[in-house]
């Protein structure tokens, strides 16, 4: 017996819910290892938690940004630390998460100095609020094939027009390049666009 695929392919998009009670840490952890396998994202913020399922379109940008990102790094001479969705959390600061991708730049430090966050379904959660408790540098969002940059700033994250890390990097050239449907053609554009500047 064979079995051939449908021609109309479904692709799952990502779903998000935030469960209806506060949950002590405690109870967080439990939940956390039962859902281990379960192909969740889970994140904890001040008792609420959010469960996320991640599909196809999200992780094409999300690998989309970090291609181009990674390829200007070493173009430019940047040393980096790619981590990935390695998790951050913190009993004491009330929170557990995994950005999309992450970065240390130049050396290893207490805590990454880039996050980017794909968010293709409004959550509830805050999205800043928990890399604030983890005093990241920048924080990125991909939202409505926009990427908005925030710089931790005063305690607080501010939106800024130019990455404060990454000063010389065209924001405007690298969302245009993750929207391309090539990825040999976006990294030939962002290339290009480089030696430009």
């Amino acid at each position: 017996m064979s079995t051939t695929l449908s021609k109309s392919t479904h692709i799952q998009l990502e779903q998000k819910l935030l469960l209806p009670r506060i949950y002590s840490w405690q109870e967080f952890e439990v939940l956390e290892n039962l859902l281990a396998t379960g192909g969740f994202r889970i994140t904890y913020l001040d008792g609420w938690i959010e469960l996320m399922t991640v599909g196809e379109p999200h992780e094409l940008i999300k690998k989309s940004l970090a291609i181009l990102l990674e390829a200007y790094f070493i173009i430019q001479g940047i040393e980096f630390i790619p981590v990935g969705s390695a998790t951050r959390r913190g009993e004491e600061k009330g929170t557990s998460f995994e950005p999309d991708e992450s970065y240390y730049l130049g050396e290893k430090k207490a805590n990454p100095d880039l996050a980017i966050e794909v968010i293709l379904t409004s959550g509830s959660l805050e999205k800043l609020e928990k890399y604030r408790r983890f005093e990241i540098p920048e924080v990125w969002l991909w939202e409505n094939n926009q990427l908005q940059v925030y710089a931790f700033i005063s305690s607080e994250y501010h939106l800024v027009p130019r990455s404060q890390l990454l000063p010389d990097l065209d924001i405007d050239l690298l969302v245009s390049c993750v929207q391309m449907p090539s990825r040999l053609e976006a990294m030939r554009a962002f290339r290009n666009g480089l030696h430009h500047e």
